[in-house]
């Protein structure tokens, strides 16, 4: 038996340290210049690893990074750690109930965003040179994988560069969160499919259907009764008053370690069974949001930038640079799920305006693209080349993004939100001391305007998308909105509370700061109006003069100076 010695343990500490100080290092100097972290954590690898450190100082290298088993297994494990509980966080952000009040877009949009990338890759991979196979005898197998790899889109990249552009709150935020929460969900599903397939020896049709049959059941168990029974135990700890979040983070992590252990005994890779153990817990409603920050602060600042840096360790990316492989895997990628997501907004009836942006936001590939290359390249089914060549179309697709984004959400033409908004529309004190209260105070308020409807409608309509996706934000904000048939213009109201209302934001602060936007359901001019007013309110000394401001005059001078001073995009 083999045990662990003083030097095996001196030397994966300095690993670790290496690891991840630098990947922390180079991730934060890439997400300053608007750039995702991944890229340079990636980076880190590439120097630490064969392609560069190993090259220029290959003695050295070996000190470091040595070949032998035991000291390659300890990385190796904790990088396996780092993706399993990254692949449970990404599923926390996974909201299946609010998912499923936007099925019809959300659905439609996802299928056929799956679909056609799904059929466009595999046609593409079909007619690859036989040297970019390692057996040609697989290639339906080769062509499946890569057909999964090129349309699974990045969440993450996509929610992240959604929160920057100050839009993640709209409509048209939620529906494309929506849409990739199910594009993840189907896309996992094919994917684990394909690796049971391919890995389980001497598989036949009926082995075939019962694989399928199993991975089915487990999943829709999971996301019906599994989510309920997880809802049911983390309301029972909350309410018994027991040390939070210390035992729903606990917990969380125990579903995910169980419902690994099933998946990875039924046949289908582990990371699937932590993903669908995030999506129950994430569909708690019990679970705060202060306590998923805190599980996605740990993943993203311990595990997630060493898995990505350890990816640099397993190959030289230099000797398996190929020019042809990167280029077809990132052009066919990006176009392939933008037309697939084109499509499908335009299946729906989603204002025109919205449908560039949808489109764009399904393109980028990033950690579950590498991350399902990996495992493919374990089970033998892709070479060190492929590999590269998806971890460089990840990274160039997750790069473009952001500015393609950001440059279709300001064609808008310009305009105020002051076009829809008084001072008769401002509650200088709220006095609601609940969420649902506030709405229905400030309801009352809009209902005033001229040609508006009577408060309780627009309370049932806003109540109705609160509780679909909560809309406070940093720094005490909360934007309730709706969209209507009913009103012909969009109307804003604002309401202060100098106490502080918990509206169960991401940071953890009450709310002080609340808008609610009615507008047309035919006219998207959220997006515009949401960015505003949370790039105004991003400056604390508005938010302050707003606390201090002594009656209602002052209150809307304050108001009314500070969106003069800024225009934005409509419609």
């Amino acid at each position: 038996m083999n045990y662990l010695n003083e030097q095996n343990i001196l030397i994966f500490l300095i690993q670790i340290f290496l690891l991840l100080g630098m990947a922390r290092l180079f991730g934060e100097l890439f997400r300053r210049f608007k750039q995702p972290s991944l890229t340079g954590e990636i980076l880190v690898g590439i120097i630490l690893g064969p392609t560069i450190f190993g090259r220029f100082s290959p003695d050295f290298y070996q000190i470091i990074f040595p070949k032998d088993i035991i000291q390659q297994n300890m990385l190796e494990t904790i990088a396996w750690v780092g993706i399993l509980f990254f692949l449970l966080e990404i599923g926390l952000e996974f909201n299946f109930a609010s998912a499923w009040k936007q099925r019809q877009d959300a659905f439609v949009i996802a299928i056929t965003d799956v679909i056609v990338p799904m059929t466009i890759s595999f046609a593409a991979a079909m007619f690859l040179p036989d040297r970019y196979l390692i057996d040609p005898s697989h290639r339906i197998a080769f062509a499946l994988f890569m057909a999964t790899v090129m349309t699974i889109s990045a969440m993450p990249v996509a929610a992240r560069i959604l929160h920057d552009l100050k839009v993640i709150k709209t409509d048209m935020g939620f529906l494309i969160i929506s849409a990739l929460s199910i594009n993840d969900i189907i896309g996992w599903l094919m994917f684990t499919l394909v690796l049971g397939f391919f890995t389980q020896a001497g598989v036949n049709i009926a082995g075939i259907l019962i694989l399928v049959g199993v991975t089915f059941a487990f999943t829709i168990f999971c996301l019906s009764a599994g989510r309920m029974f997880v809802n049911l135990a983390i309301s029972k700890m909350k309410s018994a008053q027991t040390s939070q979040p210390a035992n729903s983070l606990t917990f969380i992590c125990l579903l995910g370690l169980l419902c690994g252990a099933i998946s990875q005994k039924i046949g289908i890779n582990s990371l699937f069974g932590f993903f669908i153990a995030g999506v129950m817990a994430g569909g708690a409603r019990a679970l705060s949001e202060r306590t998923r920050q805190v599980i996605s602060q740990m993943v993203f600042a311990i595990f997630v930038p060493i898995f990505f840096a350890s990816i640099g360790l397993k190959m030289d990316f230099l000797k398996n640079f190929d020019l042809f492989i990167a280029l077809f895997i990132t052009v066919i990628s990006i176009s392939a799920k933008f037309f697939g997501a084109w499509l499908g907004v335009s299946l729906t009836k989603v204002p025109k305006t919205n449908r560039l942006p949808i489109a764009i936001a399904h393109t980028p590939g990033g950690t579950m693209e590498i991350v399902v290359g990996l495992l493919a390249l374990e089970y033998g089914l892709i070479s060190e080349t492929i590999v590269v060549g998806i971890v460089l179309g990840a990274v160039i697709s997750a790069i473009v993004v952001g500015p393609w984004l950001s440059y279709s959400i300001k064609k808008r033409k310009e305009i105020s939100v002051l076009e829809f908004f008084a001072e008769n529309a401002v509650v200088v004190d709220i006095k609601a001391a609940k969420r649902d209260e506030a709405i229905m105070e400030l309801c009352e308020v809009a209902s005033a305007q001229d040609e508006m409807p009577v408060a309780e409608i627009l309370s049932r309509a806003v109540l109705q998308r609160e509780n679909a996706m909560g809309t406070a934000i940093e720094e005490g904000i909360a934007v309730p909105h709706a969209r209507l048939t009913t009103i012909k213009r969009p109307v804003i109201a604002f309401g202060r509370s100098i106490a502080g209302i918990e509206w169960n934001s991401p940071d953890g602060k009450a709310t002080q700061f609340v808008f609610l936007i009615l507008t047309p359901y035919e006219e998207d001019v959220q997006v515009q109006i949401l960015g505003h007013i949370a790039k105004v309110f991003s400056d604390e000394k508005v938010r302050q003069d707003i606390l201090q401001a002594k009656g209602s005059h002052e209150l809307w001078s304050i108001l009314e100076r500070s969106f003069t001073q800024a225009r934005i995009v409509r419609k």
